[in-house]
C-alpha cells in the first residue's frame, strides 16, 4: 500500500476520534497528557492491527486511472468504420465521459446507485444491509456504491470475504478523496464488465451494436446500462429475447421514475427494436486486418498492440473490399470443374501506395481449403506476368519496342544441366516479331532471348528497384525467370506494376494511414505524396510509358487474345498483362490505370495444377475484368501522358529501322512506334539480300553444319539483336495456332 494512502487513512481515523464520546468519569481519570498518550497508543495500535490484517494488501488507488489498465487496439477502414478489435484477455477501450451519452450515465446511476452524486464513498443503509446478510445469514450481499464497484472491479480480487469488503470500503474513501464524482463515473463506465470479453461501455457498444457509444439511441443505451448487473442473464447471445426486452424495459422504467426521461420517451424507446451485431468478435476484411496487425506488432511490439489502446486508421475501402470479396468468391465457384478452388486479389492506388482492398482467399472462414491463408502474402510463381519487367530492362539497355526478335525453335546452353528449350503456349513459332508484338501476345521464346541479352543480374536489379525483393540470388535462377520461374508475392507485383502506372516512380504500399495511442497522441501519420514523382525513381518515365502503351494496345495483342477479350474494359484505356505457369499451378491477371492497380490470382492452396485454365483470360481475367470495370465505371478516362523523353515515328514493320523515302522501291511496310530519344531507330542494317543455303524440307535456313537436302538461293535475311538469322522471303508454313499466354 502506498504511503499516501496510509497517511490519508490515519487522517480520517484521527478526525474520527474527535467525535468519540467517552464517559465523564473516564475523561476525568484520564485527563490531560495521560488521556492524550493513551488515545495515541490506541490509535497506533488500531493502525498497526488494521495494517497487518487488512491494509497491507491494499493496492494503490492510482492504478484505477484509465491510463493504467490494458486497452484494446481498434483497426478502422479509411472512413472510420471498425474492422477489428485486438486485445489479449479484455476487450477494453477508454472514452471520455463527455462522449458518453447522458442517457447511459443516467441509466447507470438509476440502476446501480441512484444517489451517487449525493452520498460519499459508501451508502450506510447498503452497508448495514450487506453486513447483516454476511454475518447472520452467511451470505455475501451487495449494497455497494458505484465507487465501491469501481474499486472491486479494478483493484481487488473477486473473492467474497469480510476482509475484502473492508478493503473495498477503505479504498472507496481513498478514491473519493482523490477523484471527483464525474471522474469516478467515467472510470466506472470504462472499466465495468458488460459480458464476455467486453469491458467498458465503448467496447460493449461495438460488441453489441457495432458502433461507437456516442451513436447509441435511448433504447440501446438503456439496455447496455442494465448489462453489468448480470451479463450472462441479459446477453442477447446467451439469453432469450424476452429476458433482453424485459431488462431494457426495466431500465427505461427506472429512468422515467427518476425523471430522467418522460413517459412519451419511455414509450418510444420500448417500441424501438434492438438490432444486435451478428458476431460478438466482429471482423471485417480478415486477411487485411491480420496483415495490418502483423505490421503493427513488428513496429510497436505485441504488448503495445494487444494492451496499448492504439487507434489505427487504414487505407481500406470497405465498399470496394466487399465487392472484391464477392467477385472472387462467385467467379472461383464457376471454376470448380477446372480444379480451381481459390482466388485472391489486391487493389491499390499507385499514386499513394494505399491498399484499397485485399482478398486473401475466396473465404477466410473456409477451414477445409485453408481459407485463412493469405495468398496475397504467399510466394507464388507469376508466370508471364513478370515479362514486362524483363522488357523494361531491355528498353533501359537500349533495345526498342521495334527491335526485331526472331521467334523460332531454340535451345539455350545450361552449364551443368540439359539445354533449356522453351516453347510457346501454342506449340508453334511466329518468325520475325518485335518487342511490342512479343510482349503483347506473351510469346515465350522472344522473352527468353530478351533476358539472355539483358542478363539475369540486370533483370533482378530492375525488379528490386520496382519493389520485388524476393529475387535475391541470381545464381538460383536461369532464363526461365522471365517466364515466372522465380516466386513473388502479389503485394510485390502490385507495387512493381504501380511503377509503370506512376511513370517510373515507386511508391511503397501503405495500408496504414494513422496510428494514435490511448491518449490521442499521434504515433504515425502517412503523408500522402501529392504527385507520383515524389516517390522513388525506379525506371525512366519513358520506359514506363512505352511498356504501359504496349500493355494497353488491344490491336497488338489480338493475335493471342482476339480483339474483344476480357482484357478490354470497353473503350477505357487500361494496361494489362496475364500470366500462367507452365505447370498450370498459378494463373494471374494484373492491370492498371494511373489511379488503380488490380492484381488477381487463381489456383489452389495445395499447389495442385488446374485443368482447362490455360491462360489469364480463362482464369483470373474474369475476376480482374469485373473489378476493373467497377472501378472505372463513370470515371473520366485517364489516357497515358507521353513524356518529353519519348518520340513517335513510322518504322519498318519487320526490321524496326527507318524506312526508305516515300516512292522508293526499297520502301518497306511501316507502322507507328514510340522510342526513347536516346535510342532512336537508324537505317536498316539488320536485313540484307544474300545467297544462303535453304533446307528443302522446311523452306527455311539450313541448320549450321547441315549438308543434306539443301539448296542455295538468294533471299532476304534478317539478323535479330541476339545474332539469330531468319529468312524473310522464304516460303512460310501455315500460321501457327493462337497462343495462350
Amino acid at each position: 500500500m502506498s504511503r499516501s494512502i496510509v497517511v490519508h487513512i490515519l487522517k480520517k481515523l484521527t478526525r474520527f476520534t474527535h467525535h468519540i464520546r467517552f464517559p465523564k468519569a473516564l475523561k476525568k481519570m484520564l485527563s490531560g497528557k495521560v488521556f492524550l498518550i493513551l488515545a495515541a497508543l490506541c490509535l497506533i495500535g488500531f493502525g498497526i492491527g488494521a495494517y497487518f490484517f487488512v491494509l497491507k494488501d491494499i493496492p494503490s488507488a492510482a492504478k484505477i486511472a484509465q491510463n493504467n489498465y490494458p486497452q484494446s487496439t481498434k483497426i478502422y477502414d479509411r472512413d472510420g468504420n471498425l474492422l477489428y478489435t485486438i486485445y489479449s484477455t479484455r476487450n477494453q477501450s477508454f472514452v471520455e465521459l463527455s462522449r458518453i451519452p447522458k442517457v447511459i450515465q443516467q441509466a447507470t446511476i438509476a440502476t446501480e446507485d441512484k444517489d451517487f452524486y449525493n452520498h460519499g464513498a459508501i451508502e450506510l443503509r447498503g452497508i448495514i444491509r450487506a453486513f447483516y446478510s454476511t454475518v447472520f445469514k452467511k451470505e455475501i450481499q451487495g449494497g455497494s456504491t458505484i465507487t465501491q464497484q469501481l474499486v472491486k472491479n479494478s483493484l481487488l480480487t473477486p473473492e467474497q470475504t469480510i476482509t475484502r469488503k473492508v478493503k473495498e470500503i477503505i479504498l472507496a474513501f481513498v478514491v473519493e478523496s482523490l477523484y471527483t464524482k464525474d471522474q469516478i463515473l467515467e472510470m466506472y463506465l470504462n472499466q465495468v464488465a458488460y459480458g464476455g470479453t467486453a469491458w467498458g461501455v465503448q467496447s460493449a457498444s461495438f460488441v453489441y451494436f457495432s458502433k461507437p457509444v456516442w451513436e447509441l439511441n435511448l433504447a440501446e443505451g438503456a439496455y447496455l446500462a442494465g448489462l453489468p448487473e448480470a451479463p450472462s442473464i441479459y446477453s442477447p447471445y446467451i439469453s432469450s429475447t424476452d429476458n433482453v426486452t424485459r431488462r431494457k424495459e426495466e431500465i427505461l422504467r427506472l429512468l422515467r421514475e427518476q425523471e430522467y426521461i418522460t413517459p412519451e420517451q419511455e414509450k418510444q424507446a420500448k417500441e424501438t427494436k434492438l438490432v444486435f451485431s451478428r458476431h460478438v468478435d466482429k471482423i471485417e476484411a480478415p486477411h487485411f486486418v491480420f496483415y495490418v496487425k502483423d505490421l503493427l506488432e513488428k513496429k510497436y511490439g505485441i504488448k503495445q498492440v494487444e494492451q496499448g489502446g492504439l487507434q489505427v486508421v487504414t487505407s481500406l475501402d470497405s465498399e470496394l473490399q466487399n465487392f472484391a470479396q464477392q467477385t472472387v468468391a462467385s467467379e472461383v465457384a464457376k471454376l470448380e470443374s477446372s480444379n480451381v478452388t481459390n482466388g485472391a486479389t489486391v487493389i491499390t492506388n499507385p499514386k499513394t501506395g494505399e491498399v484499397l482492398a485485399m482478398v486473401g482467399s475466396k473465404d477466410y472462414f473456409n477451414t477445409e481449403d485453408d481459407g485463412n491463408v493469405n495468398v496475397t502474402l504467399a510466394k507464388r510463381q507469376p508466370g508471364s506476368s513478370i515479362k514486362p519487367i524483363n522488357y523494361a530492362t531491355g528498353l533501359i539497355k537500349g533495345y526498342t519496342a521495334a527491335t526485331p526478335i526472331i521467334d523460332e525453335k531454340k535451345c539455350f546452353p545450361n552449364p551443368g544441366g540439359k539445354p533449356y528449350c522453351p516453347v510457346n503456349y501454342d506449340g508453334g513459332f511466329h518468325g520475325v516479331t518485335n518487342m511490342r508484338t512479343a510482349l503483347a501476345n506473351s510469346y515465350n521464346i522472344p522473352a527468353v532471348k530478351m533476358l539472355k541479352m539483358n542478363g539475369l543480374d540486370a533483370m533482378i536489379a530492375t525488379s528490386s528497384a520496382m519493389g520485388i525483393t524476393s529475387f535475391k540470388d541470381p545464381e538460383r535462377y536461369g532464363l526461365s525467370l522471365t517466364l515466372g520461374g522465380g516466386e513473388v508475392t502479389m503485394l510485390e507485383m502490385a507495387e512493381a506494376f504501380g511503377v509503370f502506372a506512376n511513370t517510373g516512380y515507386r511508391i511503397p504500399l501503405q495500408p496504414i494511414l494513422k496510428v494514435t495511442d490511448k491518449t490521442g497522441k499521434v504515433l504515425e501519420e502517412y503523408d500522402k505524396p501529392k504527385s507520383p514523382v515524389l516517390g522513388i525513381k525506379a525506371i525512366p518515365e519513358g520506359v514506363a510509358f512505352i511498356i504501359s502503351h504496349i500493355l494497353q494496345d488491344n490491336n497488338a495483342r489480338s493475335a493471342a487474345f482476339g480483339s474483344n477479350s476480357l482484357l478490354r474494359i470497353k473503350d477505357y484505356p487500361v494496361s494489362v498483362k496475364t500470366g500462367t505457369t507452365n505447370d498450370y499451378r498459378d494463373n494471374w491477371t494484373i492491370g492498371y490505370t494511373p489511379s488503380y492497380v488490380v492484381t488477381v490470382w487463381v489456383g489452389n492452396n495445395n499447389n495442385t495444377p488446374m485443368r482447362g485454365v490455360t491462360s489469364g483470360v480463362s482464369g483470373a481475367a474474369p475476376i480482374w475484368n469485373k473489378i476493373m470495370t467497377h472501378l472505372v465505371d463513370g470515371k473520366v478516362k485517364e489516357p497515358l501522358q507521353k513524356p518529353d523523353s519519348v518520340v513517335g515515328m513510322n518504322v519498318c514493320s519487320t526490321t524496326g529501322a527507318l524506312p526508305a523515302p516515300e516512292g522508293s522501291p526499297d520502301r518497306c511496310p511501316t507502322y507507328f512506334e514510340y522510342f526513347l530519344k536516346g535510342h532512336l531507330p537508324k537505317a536498316d542494317t539488320s536485313s540484307v539480300r544474300q545467297k544462303v543455303f535453304i533446307d528443302k524440307a522446311t523452306g527455311g535456313l539450313a541448320a549450321e553444319g547441315q549438308t543434306e537436302n539443301i539448296e542455295e538461293k538468294e533471299e532476304t535475311i534478317i539478323t535479330d539483336a541476339s545474332g539469330d538469322r531468319y529468312c524473310i522471303t522464304c516460303p512460310r508454313p501455315e500460321a501457327s495456332p493462337t497462343p495462350n499466354p
